[in-house]
C-alpha cells in the first residue's frame, strides 16, 4: 500500500509540475503588467522599477525559473528576498538560503495585497459551499439510486433516471439563474430566502460575524444538481450489476433479510464507482463553482477569480488555478486511498 501511494503522490507532483508550467505561459505576457499595475499615471521610472519587481526586464527563461522558486515549497531565497516577499517558512544557509516554505503566489496588481492571503480569505467559503453541495448530492443520489436499483422497472425506478437526467442536463448557470430567480426572488415572502448572501451576516450591534445557513440553501442545492444526478445514475448502474451476483443469492439463501444484503452487502461492493464520482465531483465543484458563486454573490475562490479576470488581475487567476490543481490532485489521492479501503485489490 505504501509503495502504491508514494507512486500516485509522485505522479501527482509531475501534474502540479505541468500545471505550474502551463500556467506561467498562458497567463505571463497578457498586457503589460507594469501598466496595470501602476494604472493610467506613472513616469518611465516608475514603470521601469515596477518591472524590475516583477522580473519583467529578465529573459522568459529566467522569469519561468524566478516563478517556479516563488511557488515551489522547497526553494532558494536570499535574505534580501524572505524579507521583503514575507516568506513563511524554515530557511537555513548563508546569503542564499535554502528553505521548506508557503508557497509565495505573488502580489494582486490591483490591491498589492499577497495572493494567497486573498484567496485563503475566499477558501472557507468554497468550502463551506463544495461540502454542503456534496451532502445533498450524496445523502440523496445514494438512497435514490439503491431505491431505483432494487425496485427496478417500476415508476420509483422511472422517477429517478428521468430526474437525473434532467439534473444532467442542465448546466449549472441557467439552473443557478432559474433558482436564483424563483426561490430568492417571485417567491421569496414564503421561502424567506434572497438571491445573493455571503455565509455570514453581520450582526448589528457587535459587528461580529455570524454564519448563514440561509444564504448557504440555494447555491449549495445549484452546485450540487449535476453531481446529485451522476451519483444516482452511478448507484443504480452498480447496484444493478452487484444484484446479479452469485453471492447475493447466496446471501439470501442463508436468510439474511433484504435490509441487511443490500445496504450492507450489495452497497458495499458497488461503491467503487460511486467513491470516483463523489471525489472527482468534489475536486471539480471546488475549483469550478465560478458561475454559481458569482450569481448568488457568494464570497468564494470562483467569485475572486471573475472579479480578477474583469480587472486583468492576473497573479491572482494563476493562484487560483494552481489552488484549483492541487486540490484535483489531493482528491485524486483520497479516492485512491478509499478505494483500497473498499477493495484491497486495488493496491496491489
Amino acid at each position: 500500500m505504501a509503495q502504491y501511494l508514494i507512486k500516485k503522490i509522485l505522479y501527482s507532483i509531475l501534474v502540479l509540475a505541468g500545471v505550474v508550467v502551463l500556467v506561467f505561459f498562458l497567463f505571463q505576457g497578457f498586457g503589460d503588467p507594469a501598466r496595470l499595475v501602476m494604472g493610467q499615471t506613472g513616469d518611465a521610472k516608475t514603470q521601469e522599477n515596477i518591472r524590475k519587481e516583477l522580473y519583467l526586464d529578465q529573459p522568459k527563461w529566467k522569469q519561468f525559473l524566478l516563478y517556479v522558486n516563488d511557488v515551489s515549497p522547497l526553494a532558494i531565497h536570499s535574505g534580501e528576498e524572505i524579507s521583503t516577499k514575507q516568506l513563511k517558512g524554515i530557511f537555513i544557509g548563508g546569503e542564499q538560503k535554502l528553505g521548506i516554505k508557503v508557497p509565495y503566489l505573488r502580489r494582486s496588481y490591483q490591491s498589492k495585497r499577497e495572493v494567497g492571503a486573498i484567496l485563503m480569505q475566499a477558501l472557507p467559503g468554497t468550502i463551506m459551499l463544495t461540502i454542503a453541495a456534496m451532502a445533498i448530492a450524496v445523502v440523496i443520489g445514494i438512497p435514490l439510486g439503491v431505491v431505483a436499483a432494487v425496485k427496478q422497472n417500476t415508476w420509483l425506478d422511472t422517477s429517478a433516471i428521468f430526474s437525473s437526467i434532467v439534473g444532467i442536463s442542465a448546466p449549472s448557470f441557467f439552473m443557478g439563474i432559474v433558482i436564483a430567480y424563483l426561490f430568492g426572488f417571485v417567491w421569496t415572502q414564503y421561502t424567506g430566502l434572497q438571491i445573493s448572501g455571503n455565509w455570514f451576516d453581520i450582526d448589528e450591534v457587535t459587528g461580529e460575524r455570524i454564519f448563514s445557513f440561509k444564504n448557504l440553501l440555494l447555491p449549495a442545492i445549484t452546485l450540487g444538481i449535476r453531481p446529485l444526478a451522476i451519483i444516482t445514475q452511478l448507484t443504480r448502474s452498480a447496484m444493478l450489476d452487484v444484484l446479479d451476483q452469485d453471492y447475493i443469492r447466496t446471501a439470501y439463501a442463508k436468510g439474511l433479510s433484504k435490509w441487511i444484503v443490500v445496504w450492507r452487502h450489495a452497497l458495499k461492493n458497488a461503491l467503487n464507482p460511486v467513491i470516483t464520482a463523489i471525489t472527482g465531483w468534489f475536486a471539480e465543484l471546488l475549483a469550478g463553482a465560478f458561475f454559481v458563486e458569482y450569481i448568488f454573490g457568494w464570497q468564494g475562490i470562483g467569485k475572486v477569480t471573475v472579479d480578477a479576470l474583469e480587472k486583468l488581475d492576473y497573479p491572482v487567476v494563476m493562484g487560483s488555478v494552481l489552488i484549483s490543481a492541487t486540490f484535483f490532485v489531493l482528491m485524486n489521492i483520497i479516492a485512491d486511498l478509499l478505494y483500497g479501503v473498499f477493495d484491497p485489490r486495488v493496491s496491489r
